[in-house]
């Protein structure tokens, strides 16, 4: 890509800044929305993050240890609902705020007030969520997946609570990926044409896309939930003509592309940062940009590998199973073009590359972990055993966590205009990175061995491996105490003066305006040659 700027407006002339709660209530600035948005997620995941402090205690050695089964399954259920829905979407949805509009040279997103509310709502939808947990009966209790019958005639009183909320999370999905995709294709700057746009705007531009594919399907499945617990339908209650494996297809079919909705855009920020610390451009640019666009549109045809064991007919399993190993040929595209982007460049390790290498190993470990997966008849084996847990974690906490931790370091000097603590940073990384091993790598054992997923108690032969795991997720999130302390230092203004551009590898718009950024950028805009 190539993106020489001539000009920028970045004059902060506009109007002062508002104060107080009002600023945050009615913002219509994509920053402060941004910043919503990521003070947001943090506090999520350290509620969901708390839940799975609950899960590993008990975990820690065989036998009831200090919660009932009733409880754990409450925990485990939600500890997958916040952290999806509440911690990873979130962040990327306030790190596209913030960035896209600076990255393209547009002065805010198309749609500003539809911004404030698609942000306003979650907090309500959460709340409705986490408060059904002291409901009469507890909060829903049958895995982030809600399987039906599970969801439905056996599930608590709550889950009407919960199927509010989830309405609620899917609107605010659905406004912000609107806006990312009308701001995107109406509000680049002039010379910026889709094929030179940065990677990071290009993997949100596809995200968007697939949220407004995908969470109208999340809305009819619970819609069809509601109908069956209150109305007297029967979609998914075999007694009444229904068909439970139904429920499966449908949220699925939602399901899967919601795991790239996860992931993709953090091969966007991993796509800014490489370059950046090793000081060329990103190799093989528009494959890239073909492969994420592969991935989109494949992961609507794989669906069915998570039900390999609902009795598929054999055609079914091997269309599932041969679609499935096809997304590992535009993974692999990214993963060369990463690696062959750091190949003979002046790399320098700063916390964002760390925590980008570590994204590249450690999510292909996750990556092969599902190949394995995808194998039907080996997938008979690993079924709902804890080979399942490792590999989506593999893929996801390295993946969207690292990711997020990553794009927060390398743009934090931009959004508060101070430099953070780097020793501390890398102290950060290495705990992170021995914890999170520690806690997942041993799952693969634990599974291969037999072990099932989602059960409070467990043989006493599965006992090392959990407490090694137990250890390991007590490491891993408590570190993240650290993080916390480092991003409140740097939005206190306890470091260094940040330079405009304070990465000297990276390219784009975004550093051609002062740090930290000021509250209006580029109301007249920059053209890019």
């Amino acid at each position: 890509m190539s993106d020489t700027i001539t000009s920028s407006d970045t004059l902060d002339h506009h109007e002062p800044h508002a104060k107080g709660l009002g600023r945050w209530l009615f913002t219509t600035n994509h920053k402060d929305i941004g910043t919503l948005y990521l003070i947001f997620s943090f506090v999520m995941l350290f509620i969901g993050g708390g839940m799975a402090f609950v899960i590993r205690a008990e975990l820690f050695q065989p036998g009831l240890q200090f919660i009932q089964p009733e409880f754990f399954n409450q925990m485990t259920t939600m500890h997958g609902l916040i952290m999806v829905f509440g911690v990873v979407m979130p962040a990327f949805v306030g790190l596209a705020n913030w960035m896209v509009p600076l990255m393209i040279g547009a002065p805010d997103m198309a749609l500003p007030r539809m911004n404030n509310w698609s942000f306003w709502i979650m907090p309500f939808a959460f709340t409705m969520l986490l408060s059904s947990l002291f409901m009469d009966g507890g909060g829903p209790n049958f895995g982030w997946t809600f399987y039906a019958p599970l969801s439905t005639t056996y599930a608590p009183p709550s889950t009407t609570f919960f199927i509010f909320g989830v309405h609620l999370m899917g609107l605010s999905s659905i406004m912000g990926a609107i806006n990312i995709i009308t701001t995107v294709l109406n509000m680049r700057a002039p010379g910026m044409t889709l094929m030179k746009m940065p990677m990071f705007v290009w993997t949100w531009l596809i995200t968007a896309f697939l949220l407004i594919a995908v969470m109208p399907v999340l809305a009819g499945c619970v819609t069809m939930m509601l109908m069956d617990i209150h109305f007297g339908t029967s979609f998914f209650n075999a007694a009444g003509g229904g068909d439970p494996v139904m429920f499966q297809h449908v949220f699925w079919f939602f399901g899967h592309p919601e795991v790239y909705i996860m992931i993709l855009p953090a091969f966007g920020v991993v796509s800014q940062i490489i370059p950046a610390f090793a000081r060329k451009k990103l190799f093989g640019y528009h494959s890239m940009v073909y492969a994420t666009a592969s991935i989109a549109i494949l992961s609507f045809i794989v669906w069915a590998h998570h039900m390999f064991t609902v009795g598929l007919p054999a055609a079914a399993e091997l269309f599932f199973m041969y679609s499935t190993m096809l997304i590992a040929v535009p993974t692999g595209v990214k993963v060369f073009n990463w690696v062959s982007t750091m190949f003979k460049g002046s790399m320098t390790f700063e916390a964002p590359m760390l925590f980008s290498v570590a994204f590249v190993v450690l999510f292909t470990i996750g990556g092969l972990s599902g190949l394995m997966l995808s194998i039907a008849p080996a997938d008979f084996q690993y079924h709902d055993t804890y080979f399942v847990v490792a590999h989506f974690h593999y893929v996801l906490v390295p993946g969207a966590i690292f990711g997020i931790i990553a794009a927060t370091y390398f743009w934090i000097p931009k959004w508060s205009g101070y430099m953070y603590n780097e020793g501390l940073a890398k102290v950060h990384f290495w705990l992170s990175f021995i914890g999170l091993n520690l806690t997942f790598f041993p799952m693969h054992f634990l599974g291969l061995a037999g072990m099932p997923r989602r059960i409070p108690d467990y043989a006493l032969q599965f006992a090392d491996f959990n407490m090694i795991t137990s250890l390991g997720a007590f490491l891993f999130g408590t570190t993240q105490l650290l993080f916390l302390y480092i991003v409140i230092q740097c939005a206190r203004g306890k470091g260094e003066p940040a330079p405009q551009k304070p990465w000297e590898g990276a390219e784009g718009l975004e550093w051609t305006v002062p740090s930290p950024a000021p509250l209006h950028t580029f109301e007249q805009p920059p053209k890019v040659d």
